[in-house]
């Protein structure tokens, strides 16, 4: 049997401009696959029809294209997650079908209000209240308000090995508890949507950052219940503030309409490279010279902070 091809993917969510996080995200990944010689794939992640809109993924794409990170597939109609739900409802109908799938009745606040731990990512860990209601409890509930719906893990140990951070291990039921796979909107979580994408179009190789380390577990456990292949996961410590804190869309001097302003792509391969320590010092890079550098061993596991992203 032959060994599926490499193929990465960069998977950015369109609700607002990239900022210098994300051009790492994608710069990494990019460069993870090319050392190799594998395809890298553009799919818009835009679940969230609220918050993400067209535009913004038109932008992301245009500021791609100016650093240079062009894709061998996706960035079309059909690689926008909001153009899925037919598959997604497949995946779903299949998950039913196993009776793996119960109506949550619970709102944000009812679960920030109980006492059950939260996840390692701050989240609260499911109690499973609505996994035993009655056909009757579930009748009243239903004709007051629409259920999300979860799906229920067992009480199981389980691991996996992750190309940069080595072996994670986690008790599924007690860390991260069931989970939700359809929200009360209607809309497919990113939990069954991200696996059901990533198998579907042949993704080996996931890079993106630590804080979606906690929920591969979730997301391995969706695999096996569907039996699909997953692919390798390779994650990535943050670019944060001088504060500590995670960058986000909301800092303006690190997004890429300031940035383009004030630098040439060369100077902003540089600028990552540099910060995560492929370079001595900050220099322009093309990315054939960025593609020479790469090295996963030289990457920090630790965080990195990403101050005066202004000042070349």
């Amino acid at each position: 049997m032959s060994t599926p091809a490499l193929k990465g993917r960069f998977a950015p969510s369109p609700s607002g401009r990239m900022h210098i996080g994300n051009v790492y995200a994608a710069l990494m990944s990019w460069l993870s696959v090319r050392a190799r010689g594998g395809s890298w794939l553009l799919r818009i992640e835009d679940l969230d029809r609220q918050r993400c809109r067209r535009e913004y993924a038109e932008t992301l794409m245009d500021d791609l294209r100016w650093l240079g990170l062009t894709w061998d597939e996706g960035g079309t109609d059909s690689y926008f997650q909001s153009a899925r739900d037919e598959v997604y409802q497949q995946a779903f109908s299949a998950l039913k079908a196993q009776g793996r799938i119960y109506d949550c009745f619970c709102r944000r606040a009812d679960l920030l209000a109980a006492s059950a731990p939260h996840a390692s990512d701050g989240t609260p860990v499911y109690s499973g209240r609505c996994r035993a209601l009655s056909q009757e409890d579930r009748l009243r509930l239903a004709s007051c308000r629409a259920p999300a719906s979860r799906i229920q893990v067992p009480d199981k140990i389980c691991s996996f090995t992750d190309g940069h951070y080595g072996v994670q291990t986690c008790n599924l039921l007690r860390d991260c508890g069931d989970f939700i796979v359809r929200r009360a909107d209607g809309n497919f979580a990113y939990q069954l949507a991200v696996v059901v994408d990533d198998a579907c179009m042949g993704v080996t190789e996931v890079v993106r950052g630590r804080d979606l380390l906690a929920s591969t577990h979730q997301q391995l456990f969706l695999y096996d219940c569907l039996g699909l292949t997953p692919p390798e996961f390779r994650h990535l410590p943050l670019l944060t503030g001088a504060d500590g804190r995670r960058l986000s869309k909301r800092d303006k001097d690190t997004d890429m309409a300031y940035l383009r302003s004030v630098h040439t792509p060369e100077e902003i391969i540089g600028l990552v490279m540099f910060l995560c320590g492929f370079t001595e010092r900050r220099e322009r890079l093309s990315l054939d010279e960025a593609l020479s550098l790469f090295d996963w061993q030289k990457l920090p596991v630790t965080d990195i902070a990403a101050e005066a992203c202004a000042v070349f």
